[in-house]
């Protein structure tokens, strides 16, 4: 044996004896057992809530601790961690560990560095500095133990406890000690999925409310979900009043008192003299606008066109927004901002806005239900006209005036309309007639069975929107066409888009028009005096379907309607011998039809697809997937065309 193959032997040898004889816990040989293919597992989970009386104000600290057994021989690598604290959320004492097994026992190395930073990105800033460490000396059967105790001076923002875990949870136990003079309130959401024990006891002028779970398996994330908060099980604590001295201090019982809280932090807001340049420009956008919708609208662009979006969240700066002559010489400003200089803007022009607080679709509460800044997440402003109520977000970008944001809605918008008055109403959702694409190709078969042609795009609504979005990020001929390529592409990947001209490009009231020049290579098949040309080139449909295995709902940002017009020009010398049957179904969900319309010398084929819906259940996924497979076997079939 050579002296490499003797070193390679022997050191497979020494590699396998190092496997084989590393020490592991019982502890650990259970749950490796149990969950043979889990990263890590949470063993215990624990979140203790006091909510006390001082000084006529309420107290509220937090402590948490978790306890994490690592499985997986790549637990070396997983050694990040860190902790969040803002002007809502003060972080008191914290520590972390890492329990290595040596010796029959666990031996604890602690955390020695902790690093504090900024948190904020190219478009957010707020003032939540980030903790962060790393868990030293981390290895398979290594435990993770991290312990600390934040305040909160807010008692509005009470944290949700949420009993799930990409992980599996063996023991999570949450517990509320308050004052009996601090009136609670729980909100329960999708508690059914875990078994859940609760308890409540009174001692010493406290009441202690607990619950427990135990082996909660992992969630299993899937794509396409709305937010987790829509089936994740979780608890929401609510602090509705407090008692001092036979006087009681009430905070969010009704969505009254979330408005009148709100209120408070927005009625100081440009209560000064307008910025005369404002004032002009504001003559200069409404002069010769006829009706006062006109004059909404221009206003709304303007600001759309001119306010570059920037978050600021920096302690209540959160919720205030900031001053209209303010937001008018930077050019930027958040949510609040932009509905702040566009009220300004619209009582300049005579008009009455209305600020509208309002949760986007990732959060899934009413106002009714959970009278807490835990219901929304975002600021526009609304104006109402003859009945209708348009919703303005100056944060989008090309949003028709009777468009709300794609992420609004469906959602309830809580309107202000002064000092103790206020309404909440419901967001509409487009219709998909509204939303549409219509691709219309002409096609011509060249000498060498390709596909040559031209075509016409046609997007409207919230399709259009998104196509602006796309071309204020490509800046090259290049890029743009790599992108219609991808987005046009019909039949194979031999699809060529040769050139284009864009018309009515970033126009609020006008469709977007593509027209553009193809070449379709290897796509016709053909037989001796026989061509198959399946005309079924766009298959967009098959992005509706779903896995059979899904748990979750699944989400789309809007309805649609898609028109796909196929013609093929027919050769001088070829006959047409076979056309497909066509084909229609229409559901509460989804409508689908096919047709072919024979010319004096084409054929053509239409596909519209009807899509009813932005949310839809599994039971609703599964009848889609029948539908999307019928319609697949549709696609399959072919026209025939014969040589003279």
């Amino acid at each position: 044996m050579s002296m490499i193959k003797r070193f390679l032997a022997t050191l497979c040898i020494f590699s396998l004896f190092q496997g084989y004889s590393q020490s592991f816990s019982k502890l650990y040989k259970t749950y490796k057992a149990k969950y043979p293919e889990a990263h890590q597992v949470i063993l215990e989970k624990s979140t203790h809530v006091t909510i006390d009386i001082e000084n006529d104000s309420l107290k509220i600290y937090q402590e948490n601790f978790e306890d994490i057994l690592l499985l997986n021989p790549s637990a070396s690598f997983d050694v990040k961690e860190s902790i969040s604290t803002s002007s809502f959320y003060g972080l008191s004492s914290f520590e972390a560990a890492t329990l290595v097994y040596e010796k029959g026992k666990y031996r604890e190395v602690k955390v020695e560095k902790f690093t504090e930073k900024e948190n904020s990105g190219s478009n957010f800033y707020d003032d939540t500095k980030i903790l962060s460490f790393k868990y030293p000396n981390l290895e398979q059967g290594a435990r993770k133990t991290l312990k600390y105790k934040e305040e909160i001076k807010n008692p509005r923002f009470i944290n949700s406890e949420f009993f799930a875990s990409n992980h599996p949870i063996v023991k999570q136990a949450y517990s509320i000690e308050a004052s009996k003079d601090v009136l609670l309130k729980f909100k329960e959401f999708n508690l059914k999925s875990v078994q859940l024990e609760y308890s409540k006891k009174s001692s010493k002028g406290k009441n202690i409310y607990r619950w427990l779970a135990e082996d909660i398996e992992a969630m299993k994330l899937e794509g396409g979900t709305p937010d987790l908060r829509y089936f994740i099980p979780h608890l929401i604590p609510i602090i509705e009043s407090y008692t001092v001295n036979n006087k009681e201090t009430t905070l969010t019982k009704s969505t009254k008192d979330l408005y009148n809280w709100y209120y408070s932090l927005v009625k100081d807001v440009n209560t000064k003299d307008t910025d005369t340049e404002l004032i002009n420009l504001v003559q200069q956008l409404i002069e010769g606008k006829k009706s006062n919708l006109e004059k909404v609208k221009t206003i709304y662009y303007w600001v759309q066109e001119n306010i570059k979006y920037i978050a600021f969240e920096y302690a209540l700066g959160g919720f205030i927004p900031r001053e209209a002559n303010d937001i008018f010489n930077k050019k930027y400003g958040d949510c609040k901002d932009n509905s702040s200089i566009l009220f300004e803007m619209l009582k300049i022009a005579g008009l009455e806005g209305n600020l509208t607080w309002i949760g986007t679709r990732d959060v899934p509460y009413s106002y009714h239900e959970l009278p807490t800044p835990a219901v929304d997440n975002h600021m526009i402003l609304s104006y109402t006209e003859k009945g209708t109520t348009y919703y303005l977000d100056a944060t989008g970008r090309y949003l028709p005036i009777d468009f709300p944001s794609n992420f609004i809605q469906g959602k309830e918008a809580l309107i202000g309309k002064g000092e103790g008055s206020f309404e909440v109403k419901k967001v509409p959702i487009v219709s998909e007639l509204r939303n549409t694409i219509v691709d219309s190709a002409y096609f011509k078969l060249n000498a060498n069975y390709d596909l040559e042609g031209s075509g016409k795009l046609s997007l409207n609504g919230y399709p259009k929107i998104d196509l602006f979005f796309h071309q204020e990020q490509l800046t090259s001929k290049e890029q743009r066409t790599d992108y219609y390529k991808g987005n046009l592409q019909k039949g194979n990947n031999n699809f060529i888009v040769k050139d284009f001209k864009e018309h009515n490009s970033f126009s609020y009231d006008k469709p977007f028009i593509l027209d553009y020049n193809f070449v379709l290579e290897k796509y016709v098949q053909h037989f001796e005096n026989e061509v198959y040309v399946n005309l079924n080139l766009n298959t967009e449909l098959l992005n509706f379907k779903s896995s059979k295995e899904r748990k979750f709902d699944r989400e789309f940002e809007y309805k649609a309607r898609l028109s796909y017009i196929n013609t093929l020009e027919i050769p001088e010398n070829m006959i047409i011998d076979y056309i497909p049957e066509e084909f229609s179904i229409h559901t509460d969900l989804i409508d689908i039809d096919i047709n072919y319309l024979q010319g004096e010398n084409t054929l053509t084929h239409k596909l519209n697809i009807s899509q009813k819906f932005i949310l839809i259940t599994p039971e609703q996924q599964n009848k889609i997937n029948k539908i999307v497979d019928q319609v697949q076997q549709q696609f399959k079939e072919v026209i025939v065309l014969k040589v003279k």
